[in-house]
């Protein structure tokens, strides 16, 4: 983590519009001051941003996404949508964490129609936690094509894990004491292994054998992984017909 001289971070902001947006409105009224590099985007809900939207965010520069809702149990609607975008961040800022990106640089916070200065603080100390962090990529010293290779590789699985957040890290229990239990617990991380990880290192593989047939080494050298991993996950994608084995040049091209 560094300070860059004059480094000002682009922000984007997705706030609900019945109460963070409610609060960002009353913290202009109130003439509390926030740094003006932050665009804010209002929708319904908060469980209207999609894992595409902050995707495209990310692919366009942004070196910090914010979410604001209403507090959790507080929603308007009956589906409680916040939950769901609370379950959503948690697992994306996972993903952000394995492929070397900075997860703060991804938050979610709840701000009522009524806290504007609530609002103010969190823009501002969000504001200087990313200026410490540095522009992205760059402060993680990641380069804009590894950057843009690994991102794309978690696009093409979004469809994906948005299932199994609905399928599988569904909580029948509604409350922030539970789902705050639940994301930070080891059975969450073994099913994030189990059901989102290889699946993200299989697109990878994919998007590299777009490329070039690479040999098991070759992939592994490229992701980091031990040739014994990748050939783990080449059994699985060659069994599903995703890549095949060309034994004249002993590599892995796509199917």
């Amino acid at each position: 983590m560094s300070k860059e001289h004059n480094f000002q971070p682009k922000i984007i902001g997705i706030i609900c519009n019945w109460c963070c947006y409610g609060g960002a409105d009353l913290c202009g009224v109130s003439r509390f001051q926030y740094p003006p590099h932050i665009r804010l985007i209002r929708v319904m809900c908060s469980a209207r941003v999609d894992m595409l939207h902050i995707h495209r965010a990310l692919t366009n520069g942004q070196d910090g996404i914010f979410i604001g809702g209403c507090h959790l149990c507080d929603c308007h609607y009956v589906t409680n949508g916040n939950f769901n975008a609370y379950s959503m961040v948690q697992v994306f800022r996972k993903l952000l964490k394995h492929i070397g990106i900075y997860p703060e640089r991804l938050r979610i916070e709840w701000v009522s129609a009524g806290e504007g200065i609530r609002f103010a603080n969190f823009m501002n100390e969000y504001s200087d936690e990313l200026i410490k962090l540095g522009p992205i990529g760059k402060a993680e010293g990641i380069n804009q094509e590894t950057l843009a290779f690994k991102l794309e590789a978690i696009k093409r699985i979004i469809p994906y894990i948005k299932l199994v957040i609905t399928q599988r890290l569904h909580l029948s229990e509604r409350t922030e004491e539970a789902y705050h239990k639940f994301f930070k617990s080891e059975e969450f991380d073994r099913l994030f292994d189990e059901l989102i990880l290889d699946s993200l290192v299989k697109s990878q593989i994919t998007l590299l054998l777009q490329k070039n047939n690479l040999s098991t080494g070759e992939i592994a050298a490229a992701l980091g992984l031990s040739p014994s991993e990748v050939s783990k996950h080449m059994s699985d994608s060659s069994k599903q017909g995703l890549v095949r084995f060309d034994l004249n040049s002993k590599s892995y091209a796509i199917a």
